[in-house]
């Protein structure tokens, strides 16, 4: 049995029919295959972790996810080390993942990718106890996922979440950290610290161009904040994936890092917001997922 989870909302604005299609498109799909689906949907932040829970518990043959990077954040945390592989059909406001595996963004062709495509594993992160899949990050982008969380369901999308960066460009204050890498300590102001396990946020912004989702390292970016105008300038790095080509950014791989502060820091994981105290630990778990891409 297949366990299809779907966010009836992500990426649907305020169209109603939505889930229903959504849910059709998967059946239909099934039929053709004569392979049998379960139908789940979300219905609140954390429910998909617990349908994945549930399909774990039911010895599934696949999960299919059908939402954003937090609604797969939250399915594929509940299958880390399982071995049940993991369908995805991209539907939110930035779709990074789907970016860095390759998933088409048309519905029907991802689909047939969540049924058919090429088993692969990937490594999963960790930060602060929670998983994550693409990319976590301390300090300002962890600021930016906070605001548009908090934003109303359906009024999300690709331009309030650049509203809201530009808006937290100006008025963000950097803190001082202590972070080491490979041994080594290093104090810094920092406008943030990206962990990346994939290439991109999302809208193209690719922050670790060079990352791979199986190579055992998550690559380590941190940007030295230098004012207002600086931070401007060098967000043009992004749009053409050069991050290292930024003043006072400073990127490396690694396996393990530990993040200080005096006080508490804000940090995400795939754009899912969370707050710890003094110390965060981040690590990578190699081959820790299994995962549907396109390919024969």
């Amino acid at each position: 049995m297949i366990h299809a989870i779907i966010n009836p909302i992500s990426g649907a604005g305020a169209d109603p029919g939505a889930a229903a299609r959504r849910a059709h498109t998967i059946e239909a799909a099934a039929v053709r295959r004569r392979a049998r689906v379960a139908i789940h949907f979300t219905e609140r932040q954390g429910h998909a972790r617990e349908l994945a829970a549930a399909a774990l518990r039911d010895a599934a043959s696949g999960v299919i996810v059908w939402g954003g990077d937090g609604t797969f954040n939250e399915t594929a945390s509940a299958l880390v080390g399982s071995g049940i592989p993991i369908g995805l059909v991209p539907a939110g406001s930035g779709n990074g993942l789907a970016g860095a595996l390759g998933v088409p963004r048309e519905p029907a062709r991802a689909v047939d990718t969540a049924f058919d495509g090429r088993p692969w594993t990937i490594d999963a992160g960790r930060i602060a106890g929670r998983y994550f899949f693409n990319i976590a990050g301390i300090g300002f982008d962890a600021r930016v996922a906070a605001l548009f969380n908090q934003r109303a369901a359906g009024s999300r999308g690709g331009w309030p979440y650049i509203v809201i960066g530009v808006r937290e460009g100006c008025r963000y204050c950097a803190s001082e950290y202590r972070i080491t890498l490979e041994g080594q300590t290093r104090s810094h102001r920092a406008l943030l610290i990206a962990f990346a396990n994939g290439r991109e946020y999302g809208l193209g912004a690719r922050i670790a161009p060079g990352a791979r989702l199986d190579d055992g390292l998550l690559d380590v970016l941190i940007a030295e904040d230098r004012g207002v105008i600086a931070r401007f300038w060098n967000a043009r790095h992004l749009a053409r994936g050069t991050p290292h080509l930024a003043r006072m950014v400073m990127t490396t791989r690694t396996t393990h890092a530990v993040v200080e502060a005096d006080g508490d820091m804000e940090f995400h994981v795939d754009g899912e917001p969370g707050t710890a105290s003094q110390r965060i630990d981040v690590e990578v778990l190699p081959g820790a997922l299994a995962i549907r891409i396109p390919g024969p």
